[in-house]
């Protein structure tokens, strides 16, 4: 199997999700990620039981995919950094390094040692890549955030997907919903640095915020805003396209949706209207041409809600099928695991627990020669402290004295 990233090493001192998600890419694509986390506490999102109100632990299992999804592949090493013995482990550490990773503030840093300059110290060649909340430096550059606020939030998501004269503002969809994006933006930033370093360019320091990758993200919106020189005015999309009656939502007879993105309404009008079952509308003088039918979008628009809802989302999902024009059903989190597009070409990937049992997680949508990626579970905490030191040099003696004195775990 193709491994771009291997022979690479990357250290992580990272916690939650932003950057820990960068790391798992990386590791997918053969990179040996070892993740250094508290010999004590380890990483923070160890400690979550919950997440939007569903367990995040499997019965009888040490399978969570909070930890398992931004984890997997990697190696656990417990240091406390904070002491002086875990020093010299993380010495060797980053000097057997190609990467350094990390999404610590920056006071944490230094206070660690663990900052650019430190880390150069050890090893001038090393990639060193920072996942920052707002900026990597600045007024803001020591505060701290979540994709919620700084992604979501921050960043226009939020305000956009978000009605005008409602009630409440829109929350981010899914969990680590920017994260996850911002994690495949970390990889891809390190990927390139790395690809600079081996063309003789240098070892470049990266750097990534979850407010820039959120802007890049609505970047569209941000640049008509910035032309029109204020806010875009806000669009109710429950009243669909003013202009273009194939793209909107439109509910089936089953409560299900589905989605229409038909840019080009007077290429796809026609067989949109075969397939409806109301080829006459093709031909209506109202709706005959792309101008007529973008004209009385409006009409047609409530022609075809109509049309969609006299028949289930089964039904469409067979009437549409082979349809030129762009459409989509609106799936809900678990049919999208059980996607036949995602399941064939293997980007809902089995991973074997530690209790040997066989579980799935979403695979990096990232593929090398069109194969699969070959996912491995995340690391249990600490789990493989022993062998990275003895790979490091240190002698079984040595070992346990760093582990007396609460150096590593």
């Amino acid at each position: 199997m193709f491994k771009p990233m291997q022979g690479v090493r990357v250290v992580e001192v990272a916690q939650f999700t932003f950057v820990p998600s960068a790391g798992a890419v990386l590791a997918d694509w053969g990179a040996d990620v070892i993740k250094i986390e508290h010999a004590e506490k380890g990483d923070a999102q160890r400690g979550l039981v919950k997440a939007l109100g569903q367990d995040v632990i499997s019965k009888g299992s040490s399978f969570a995919p909070i930890m398992d999804g931004p984890n997997r592949g990697k190696r656990s090493i417990g240091l406390s950094l904070e002491k002086p013995e875990a020093k010299r482990v993380l010495r060797e550490l980053i000097r057997t390094a190609d990467v350094f990773l990390t999404n610590f503030l920056p006071s944490a840093r230094t206070k660690l040692g663990i900052d650019v300059e430190d880390v150069r110290a050890i090893n001038p060649n090393i990639i060193y890549a920072a996942g920052t909340s707002f900026a990597h430096s600045g007024p803001e550059a020591d505060k701290g955030g979540y994709d919620g606020t700084a992604f979501w939030a921050r960043a226009g998501s939020s305000d956009s997907a978000t009605p005008p004269g409602a009630s409440h503002l829109v929350q981010q969809p899914t969990g680590a919903y920017g994260d996850n994006i911002g994690g495949m933006t970390i990889a891809g930033g390190i990927a390139g640095a790395l690809f600079a370093r081996e063309r003789g360019l240098g070892a470049a320091t990266v750097d990534i915020s979850l407010l820039g990758v959120g802007a890049w993200a609505t970047q569209l919106n941000v640049n008509l805003a910035l032309m029109a020189g204020g806010p875009l005015p806000k669009h109710d999309p429950a009243a669909g396209n003013v202009s273009n009656p194939l793209t909107g939502m439109y509910r089936a007879a089953d409560d299900r949706w589905l989605s229409l993105v038909m840019l080009q309404p007077g290429r796809y009008w026609p067989e949109f209207c075969e397939k409806v079952g109301r080829p006459e509308l093709a031909t209506d003088e109202r709706f005959d041409s792309a101008e007529k039918l973008m004209a009385n979008a409006a009409e047609a628009a409530r022609i075809v809600a109509e049309v969609i809802g006299s028949r289930t989302k089964d039904e469409w999902v067979a009437a549409f099928d082979g349809m030129e024009g762009q459409w989509a059903v609106v799936q809900n989190t678990y049919e999208v695991g059980q996607d036949p597009a995602l399941r064939a070409i293997g980007l809902i990937s089995d991973v074997v627990d530690a209790e040997g049992g066989t579980r799935q997680l979403v695979a990096n949508p990232v593929q090398f020669n069109r194969e699969a990626a070959q996912l491995k579970r995340g690391p249990l905490f600490a789990e493989h402290t022993d062998e990275i030191l003895r790979e490091l040099g240190f002698s079984d003696e040595e070992l346990i004295n760093i582990k007396i004195t609460g150096a590593a775990t």
